[in-house]
């Protein structure tokens, strides 16, 4: 990893823990302040804790990329958990073979920037 690639992945790792330390829950409750707060530390530590031995510089862009898109979709919607992508209800084809296996491919390619560290079902 290159010194101002390094110096990015910092600087969205504290500015994270500064976004979660002046988080307000829209709601005004609390509670769910602090529960949203303690959700983006702990899925932040999870998430970069989870990626700190890449080394690939074209997958670290990627996780650089998703990170600065949930910052910025959170802070525009005041919302921190990643929002669901839209998937028509008969996105999957039931049948197995080619035809499941190519959907399941444009699935993948469709999915969003901001939901990359997401598991799929």
């Amino acid at each position: 990893m290159t010194a101002a690639t390094r110096n990015k992945v910092l600087s969205l790792y504290s500015r994270l823990f500064r976004i979660a330390r002046n988080w307000q829950a829209q709601s005004g409750v609390k509670q769910d302040t602090e529960a949203e707060r303690n959700y983006i530390v702990l899925e932040a530590r999870s998430l970069f804790r989870q990626n700190q031995k890449l080394t690939d510089q074209e997958s670290v862009k990627r996780c650089i990329d998703e990170c600065e898109a949930r910052i910025e979709i959170g802070l525009h919607y005041r919302i921190p958990f990643p929002r669901a992508s839209y998937l028509p209800p008969m996105g999957l084809a039931t049948q197995k073979g080619r035809r499941l296996l190519g959907q399941q491919r444009l699935r993948r390619q469709a999915k969003p920037v901001y939901l990359q560290s997401q598991d799929d079902p």
